[in-house]
């Protein structure tokens, strides 16, 4: 087992909560908010409001939740509140009793969401399996979703953000990695979205330069890689696993990475995961990094988001010489 699992769980009673509650088979992965975020008043915050935005929405059905784990898992609510919100028929059945029903209800229920949001797969952040099973990062970041595109103006706190464990079931045990996950818009980095928004400008109307900076960034990127004997030709796959944005960082700080603080030539998700999470905590201590990024989509190969990370290192050593 991985030392570290031990180590980010404060109290002894929280392990062995999780670890008698957590059942992972092999092969597969879970990730959940950690016990020493579940008291965080923030969060609490955000999890009263969407209570009372619910029972709000749907006061005159007689719906009253009063937990969103215990009360949103079968589709029963979900389904009275898309109904409610989006004034579109669902073709499930009202009341689904048995677990092979409710994952049935649940797939039509986040279907709908996901073609109503104009979202695809990558971007969802929810799973009929992690709103079945009742898990909480899952649910909130629905919700979330949900209230942001059918109420916009629902005083949701912002900066709203938990600390995650990613746990992984692998041949050599269980492997695990750290992170900080926003739920809610961080609006206090306005100049930082504002650079997201040139970014979205790019990528959506002027995709005829797209190719002209990504030719920018990687002269950028193996003009200093170059001399590790490494050279960077396509900036979706060769960064996901965090390897090369480690080294260029190293490069360009100063650092030392020591070998046995990152993994060199990771072997699954999750070590993929330790190494962008080390490097975007390295970015934000060095003050290159002022705005939210979910390292799982540097992972799975987004190019926009892998973009922004090297603009920021871009922006500070374009001059410099190797």
């Amino acid at each position: 087992m991985d030392p570290d699992f031990l180590n980010v769980f404060t109290q002894p009673a929280a392990l062995n909560q999780v670890l008698a509650e957590t059942v992972i088979a092999q092969g597969e992965k879970k990730k959940l908010i950690k016990p020493t975020s579940s008291n965080n008043p923030k969060l609490e915050e955000l999890k009263l409001l969407l209570i009372d935005w619910i029972n709000t929405t749907l006061k005159e059905e007689h719906i009253v939740v009063k937990s969103l784990e215990e009360d949103l898992h079968d589709g029963l609510v979900l389904h009275h509140l898309l109904e409610n919100l989006g004034s579109f028929k669902l073709d499930v059945d009202k009341i689904a009793l048995t677990e092979k029903k409710q994952r049935q209800k649940l797939s039509v229920i986040l279907e709908a969401v996901a073609k109503c949001l104009q979202l695809e797969e990558s971007q969802l952040k929810w799973t009929v399996e992690s709103i079945l099973a009742k898990d909480l990062l899952s649910t909130l970041h629905l919700l979330v979703a949900i209230a942001k595109h059918f109420q916009p103006n629902l005083a949701m706190p912002p900066n709203v953000q938990v600390e995650t464990i990613t746990i992984e079931n692998t041949s050599r045990g269980l492997k695990t990695a750290s992170a900080v996950e926003y739920i809610t818009e961080n609006k206090e980095n306005l100049e930082a979205q504002s650079k997201d928004d040139a970014f979205d400008e790019l990528f959506s109307r002027a995709p005829d330069k797209l190719d002209a900076v990504k030719k920018v960034f990687l002269q950028f990127v193996n003009q200093h890689v170059g001399k590790l004997g490494l050279n960077v030709k396509d900036i979706e796959s060769q960064f996901a696993d965090g390897v090369i944005l480690l080294l260029l960082i190293g490069q360009l700080e100063g650092y030392f990475l020591n070998l046995k603080d990152f993994f060199l030539t990771p072997a699954s998700t999750t070590e993929m995961l330790h190494n962008v999470n080390l490097a975007l905590d390295l970015l934000t201590d060095g003050g290159l990094l002022n705005f939210s990024v979910n390292p799982e989509d540097i992972v799975n190969g987004d190019m926009k988001t892998t973009m922004r990370i090297l603009y920021c290192l871009y922006s500070k050593y374009k001059t410099k010489e190797t």
